[in-house]
């Protein structure tokens, strides 16, 4: 919104003082964010993604991803990988892998059909969750493999080379859950307020932008039918600021 600091004084017709206080002025807002701190969004899916650099096995790592409301990542367009492969994910020296690699579990699985003289078998979806995921190719086979595992899980090989990354280069692994890796989160865009907090479907919440005089219900993760409220300039003082959280909240900055 827009504010002026002074008052104005006109004349009107009869002669008299006529006083107009400037109030803000509602205005079209952007929101940034649509995901709490640490998340990348990507609108092509409305959805968050961010990586643990900490090592869990598979199914610790499905935990983690489902305490943040999330799942392990599975990706429904080759758009959406690309995505994911083109982002910086803070990929700092960890001891889990080479330098110029990281590996992260993702929401796949590969079941083992034949064990004869190469290893037979097809992937899956770990978690059924959507209707339209596309599936990895053949995978190159881990070295930590166990003779008993009928089922491997799913690692995407990413590279720390700029160059590489954004040619999309990747690779696919199909490693023993039990270990330990680094993993990718997916989870629905929310509502994230003006504080960096979640907010639930349906409450009312001020988003993260430039006013926070605006009040919008959250509705599949975006804030619609916001009301604005308008906001008097502080009564005898010429000059103050804005508190940029609080709504109407001002500090006198006069002598």
């Amino acid at each position: 919104g827009k504010e002026n600091v002074d008052s104005r004084y006109n004349r009107g017709r009869g002669g008299e003082t006529t006083r107009f206080h400037t109030v803000n002025v509602a205005q079209p807002v952007r929101f940034s964010r649509k995901c709490p701190t640490g998340w990348h969004h990507y609108e092509g899916t409305a959805s968050c993604y961010r990586v643990y650099l900490n090592g869990e096995n598979y199914w610790d790592a499905v935990q983690t991803c489902q305490r943040v409301n999330g799942s392990l990542a599975t990706f429904t367009a080759d758009q959406e990988l690309r995505f994911i492969l083109a982002q910086e994910w803070d990929l700092e020296e960890k001891t889990f892998v080479r330098k110029d690699q990281r590996r992260f579990w993702v929401g796949y699985q590969y079941v083992i059909t034949n064990r004869n003289h190469s290893l037979e078998g097809h992937w899956e979806v770990a978690y059924k969750g959507s209707s339209e995921v596309f599936l990895p190719p053949d995978p190159i086979f881990g070295t930590a493999m166990s003779e008993n595992e009928n089922v491997l899980c799913a690692q995407l090989q990413c590279f720390r080379f700029p160059t590489l990354r954004h040619h999309g280069l990747h690779s696919w692994y199909a490693e023993n859950c039990y270990e330990k890796s680094s993993f990718l989160c997916k989870r629905s865009q929310t509502c994230v307020d003006i504080k960096d907090n979640i907010v639930d479907e349906g409450y009312y919440f001020t988003p993260k932008g430039n006013d926070p005089c605006l009040s919008c219900t959250c509705h599949n993760g975006e804030p619609e039918m916001c009301v604005a409220a308008l906001c008097e300039r502080p009564q005898g003082c010429q000059q103050y600021r804005k508190d940029p959280k609080e709504c109407c909240k001002f500090t006198c900055l006069d002598p």
